[in-house]
């Protein structure tokens, strides 16, 4: 497979060749690809009957089922009463999935799974034309089995869509740098501006590989070509904020209040607490923007090893054990690829020159972004960073294994990036020395036998052999990694997209209610009247076992952080003064707190405890002794 010419051989002997013809379909092309993409559906579907509900997401796609205006704003709750704390488009899909089959864990985790092996069809595609049929087919295997994309896919993250939405801007920007036309440069404006509603203001950092790959190599004056940059960037401008513009055209009073926000605006949602509190580290500031702060332990939860705000972050066990398995031949292909374009003095409109400053420009922008921005842990971030990954180590990987065929002085450089990279994944294990033992001494015997092999220099097929016992060696953990993923034991599909031995889940405990909260919301519901809202509940947490459930109209108070400064007092009294509002669950926890609290739901939470009376829990044949019903009624106010 590896012998078809299409790339220029990177660290051959002799004068540069030209730049690559067009790569042509192979006859095994399309049978690899659809093999490659076969395992990545299998990594990603497998097991989706024993999907999860992620308690925040899910309680936001059951309400978003229920009317257009929750599914355009991605309402918490069904009463329309808050959002969630990020723009709405990434829930679209899995709302969608749960009209057409039903409000069920595999339903909202199904998007994502396709979406993750459409983006590996993708990435082969852009790749092939970029660097050959056989670069583009290892990218593609090369991404299927990294963990984070296999996490990706088994997950309700924003990422799988996030990715998917980028590879086809990509895409759109290649087609537009090869013929210089802007129907297609415009496309991928809009691409990145619908991979906003996923992601917000990070999708905007893949502009600058896409407009450098389009300024540096489209066969287009310079006045042109930035004439067209100018008009993408118009487009990816409205389609990016026509959410937020909707959001603050339409009033307060006939929207959900915006989570996240302490002014009830878009751009405090988008700028403040989804952009600046995650660069907190680097003297960001977030004040005047109408954000309301992270809880300092949400910044700190589940950081893992290694972890903090650096760049040597994206080497940490916690992130490069996800997505980092292929630094070694990423790196082989980067700083090859720039030497073989520097020998042969490439042209401006040479279509590898375009490919490197693509993937080059999306890998250093996303790997700086991450590597000061706070991702809490979160591995699913680094979903967007193994694409440029796998395409650059498939790029590096095919040159470099016909240059160690040809022989001469440059024959030794896969053999020992192979042991190299086989060494780093190994490395990685360590970490975690008890899950999976045997992958690391299995990766060692193989990366020694692909050298002994490689080393038998005057026997052609026997170095064929040893790259590819080399190539195993380095694959074989992060595959192993990524196959765990088909045990419940280790991955529970509807969680975060992590893969391996800090993924363990045992389901959602705010999926589903207990026997005490039944017999609750039984009561709420026999004694709820005309108000609109069976009761208001602070905290997510508390309110969405009844959203998931039962499709409760509950009233979560506090948003996310718990800080929203949702509902105000006044509107708090006007609703239970209208009748509109009866019922107040509080927890113990909320009771204490509300007395040293100063944030507003601390504030209700005082006064419904000092003004409304407590039911009897006998009165609803509740045992829990940690959550107490008040009644606000007008015949039980104190």
């Amino acid at each position: 497979m590896l012998t078809t010419p299409a790339q220029p051989a990177v660290l051959g002997e002799g004068a540069p060749p030209a730049a690559p013809p067009r790569p042509r379909t192979s006859r095994y092309e399309r049978p690899a690809l659809a093999a490659i993409a076969a395992l990545a559906a299998l990594l990603s579907l497998w097991g989706l009957g024993h999907s999860s509900y992620h308690g925040f997401y899910a309680a936001a796609v059951r309400s978003m089922t229920d009317n257009p205006v929750a599914f355009f704003y991605g309402s918490f709750d069904p009463g329309n009463t808050l959002t969630i704390d990020k723009l709405p488009g990434f829930l679209w899909p899995q709302a969608l999935s749960a009209l057409v089959f039903g409000f069920h864990p595999w339903s909202l985790v199904l998007p994502q799974a396709l979406e993750g092996v459409a983006s590996v069809v993708l990435l082969h595609v852009l790749v092939r034309r970029w660097a050959g049929v056989p670069a583009g087919l290892l990218a593609a295997a090369f991404l299927a089995l990294t963990p984070v994309a296999v996490g990706l896919g088994r997950s309700v993250t924003e990422d799988a869509p996030f990715v998917l939405l980028l590879l086809l801007a990509a895409e759109a920007v290649r087609r537009a740098t090869e013929r210089g036309g802007l129907v297609p440069l415009l496309l991928a404006g809009f691409w990145v501006g619908v991979a906003f509603q996923c992601k917000m203001l990070e999708a905007w950092a893949v502009l600058p590989a896409l407009a450098a790959t389009y300024l540096v190599a489209a066969p287009r004056s310079l006045g042109r070509r930035l004439r067209d940059l100018a008009l993408a960037a118009a487009v990816t401008f409205t389609v990016s904020v026509s959410w937020m513009a909707v959001a603050t055209l339409t009033p307060g009073s006939a929207r959900p209040y915006l989570d996240g926000t302490t002014d009830n605006s878009a751009f405090g949602l988008v700028v403040g607490y989804n952009f600046l509190t995650r660069f907190h580290t680097v003297g960001a500031d977030a004040a005047g923007t109408g954000s309301v702060a992270p809880n300092a332990s949400l910044r700190a939860a589940g950081s893992g090893p290694g972890m903090g705000d650096s760049v040597w972050k994206m080497f940490s066990p916690g992130l490069a054990t996800q997505t980092g398995w292929l630094y070694p031949l990423a790196a082989l292909g980067l700083v090859g690829g720039a030497v073989a374009l520097w020998r042969r003095r490439a042209a401006r409109t040479d279509r590898v020159l375009a490919g490197q400053v693509l993937w080059g420009g999306w890998l250093a922008t996303f790997f700086l972004v991450f590597s000061f921005g706070s991702v809490t842990g979160h591995t699913y971030y680094m979903g967007v960073v193994a694409v440029p990954l796998a395409a650059f180590a498939g790029a590096g990987v095919v040159p470099a294994w016909r240059a160690a065929l040809r022989g001469g002085r440059r024959a030794w450089v896969l053999p020992v990036a192979l042991a190299g990279n086989a060494a780093w994944c190994v490395a990685l294990t360590l970490w975690y020395p008890r899950f999976l033992p045997w992958s690391a001494p299995a990766a060692v015997t193989l990366a020694l036998a692909g050298l002994a092999l490689t080393a038998i220099r005057h026997r052609p097929h026997m170095v064929a052999a040893g790259l590819a016992v080399g190539l195993a060696a380095v694959l074989l953990v992060p595959a192993a990694w990524s196959a765990s993923a088909l045990s419940p034991r280790y991955n529970q599909p509807g969680s975060l997209g992590r893969v391996g031995p800090t993924s363990h889940r045992t389901g959602n405990p705010l999926a589903r209610l207990d026997p005490a909260q039944r017999h609750l919301l039984a009561y709420l519901t026999a004694h709820r009247g005309s108000a609109e809202y069976v009761a208001a509940i602070p905290g997510w947490w508390s309110a969405a076992p009844y959203v998931i459930s039962a499709n409760a109209p509950v009233m979560p108070m506090g948003g996310f952080t718990g800080r929203v400064p949702y509902p105000s007092s006044a509107r708090f009294r006007r609703l239970i003064d209208s009748g509109r509002l009866r019922y107040v669950v509080l927890s113990r926890g909320d009771v204490l707190a509300g007395h040293r609290d100063g944030t507003l739901v601390g504030v209700l939470v005082r006064w419904t405890a000092a003004h409304c009376a407590p039911v009897p829990a006998a009165a609803y044949h509740s045992g829990d002794r940690t959550h107490r019903l008040y009644d606000c009624g007008p015949a039980h106010r104190r």
